[in-house]
């Protein structure tokens, strides 16, 4: 199978004053395209630590991180940018979404930063708004939306550059039983149409929808199991 994320002897350390916290202790894995994999961790096991490394918002202190076949471990900000809104579509816990724009601007958001024409990234939004179940909600603005309503005006906007791995952070965290189990369900179709898709979450039964659970514990993978 092809390899879109190769991690091999990733340390990351922060620095508290004199004192060095080892975030992340030797870690290697690879993820392939198309899987399915949920990170798992008790708080303070790495996995925000590792989620961002794979995202690129961070760069490791040691080790090499190969991602869709770019050496991305010693990357500058603006290079590991330009590769982020290529390559990775992040959905948050918390939506991230700007309150002044409405849905359509909210998701049309990363298609600037991709140089994309303004009647392409119109044509994109609305393509991807429909596709989450939106396309009567694109003039709404966030406080205007439901929860559950907000995270897919969230995952369009991870969609929207055709990103080849979506990135979930606690999809779920904010949102009731019911609203959950829809948003995951949209993930769970997300991945059956090719994406990558690596959700990290403390909660066993959105785990289980993976089809694989790689779970850490201080900064090492305890166990890494393929259903």
């Amino acid at each position: 199978m092809d390899q879109v994320i190769q991690l091999t002897n990733i340390v990351k350390n922060y620095y508290v004053g004199t004192v060095v916290v080892r975030a992340l202790r030797s870690i290697t894995l690879d993820i392939n395209k198309n899987e399915y994999v949920a990170i798992m961790g008790p708080s303070g096991s790495g996995k925000s630590t590792l989620m961002n490394l794979i995202g690129c918002l961070d760069t490791p202190t040691e080790g090499r991180y190969v991602l869709s076949g770019n050496d991305v471990s010693k990357m500058e900000d603006n290079q590991l940018a330009e590769i982020r809104n290529k390559e990775i579509g992040f959905v948050f816990q918390t939506f991230n979404l700007l309150p002044r724009y409405n849905a359509l601007e909210n998701v049309k958001l990363p298609l600037i930063y991709a140089g994309a024409s303004k009647h392409e990234r119109i044509e994109r939004a609305i393509e991807v708004l429909n596709d989450v179940g939106l396309g009567d909600r694109m003039d709404h603005k966030p406080n205007e939306l439901s929860g559950g309503q907000r995270q897919r005006v969230a995952v369009a906007r991870a969609l929207v550059n055709r990103p080849s791995i979506i990135l979930a952070d606690e999809p779920t965290g904010n949102l009731d039983s019911k609203t959950s189990k829809d948003i995951m369900s949209l993930v769970s179709e997300i991945h059956k149409k090719g994406n990558t898709v690596i959700v990290v979450t403390h909660e066993e039964d959105i785990a289980q929808r993976a089809d694989r659970i790689i779970r850490l514990i201080d900064g090492q993978v305890e166990t890494d199991v393929r259903k």
